[in-house]
């Protein structure tokens, strides 16, 4: 348990360091370190919003929160995200949706390049982003993610506001979203009656609160965005090649 609390607060560290979560990682770790991995979920987007919470706080006190231009994907996001952390996947797909999963992120955070600022903010299309906010929705609660780590692409792609402004979007969407999830998730294993199961990672929750705050700090003032997206990718694809394999022994065995 030592070697997992330690390996959520080095990941907490990098994720909040470029304003996300962390929650597919914390799936992956679970994952390979052999917990139920019905309970991974709500394990994940827990810690996922401790560490989210902050960095909004942060981002609305700066004013680069623009909660109406955000509503229209929240509002589809947030009842979306309950329901995929209602609905049972097996093992086998829960796994490789989430080796997938970090596989694209991972690739995505080592691929990217500095944002273009944009002139003024694109003209935004509602039907588009409740859509978007609908399906990254669904595959945040399923897996136990936030979303945000693909909705900064997106973002970035239809120019939808200037770097910062995309950021707080993100960290916002991940909160909502981690916030939903859990409670979808929650009400399952309800029903499971495994809620008690969770007790026993409660020092999870204080690992992610140091290293997001440890994260936030350096991101804003001590190292580079490039290098701490570079290090964060590096990590997210190493824990998706670990993940995949396993996924491809539970298929071919």
């Amino acid at each position: 348990m030592f070697l997992l609390i330690a390996l959520f607060f080095v990941t907490a560290l990098l994720y909040a360091s470029v304003g996300f979560g962390g929650g597919s990682t914390y799936n992956a770790l679970l994952v390979l370190h052999g917990t139920d991995y019905r309970i991974l979920p709500a394990i994940a987007l827990l810690c996922n919003i401790i560490v989210v919470a902050g960095g909004v706080w942060r981002f609305h006190a700066a004013g680069h929160l623009k909660f109406a231009r955000l509503a229209p994907f929240v509002i589809t996001s947030i009842p979306f995200a309950w329901i995929g952390g209602r609905i049972a996947v097996s093992e086998v797909v829960f796994v490789g949706l989430l080796g997938a999963t970090l596989a694209a992120a991972g690739i995505r955070m080592l691929l990217q390049g500095e944002a273009p600022e944009p002139q003024a903010p694109a003209k935004q299309k509602p039907a588009l982003a409740a859509f978007i906010g609908a399906c990254l929705g669904l595959l945040s609660g399923m897996v136990g993610i936030g979303g945000g780590i693909f909705l900064a692409p997106v973002l970035h792609l239809m120019r939808w506001d200037k770097p910062r402004v995309i950021a707080g979007a993100c960290s916002f969407f991940i909160l909502v979203n981690s916030i939903s999830g859990l409670a979808g998730q929650l009400t399952k294993l309800g029903d499971m009656a495994m809620l008690g199961a969770l007790s026993a990672y409660w020092m999870l929750a204080p690992s992610v609160l140091l290293g997001g705050q440890i994260g936030s700090y350096l991101g804003s003032s001590r190292l580079s965005e490039p290098l701490l997206r570079r290090m964060t990718g590096v990590l997210t694809l190493y824990v998706a090649c670990r993940l995949l394999l396993r996924w491809s022994h539970m298929i071919s065995g």
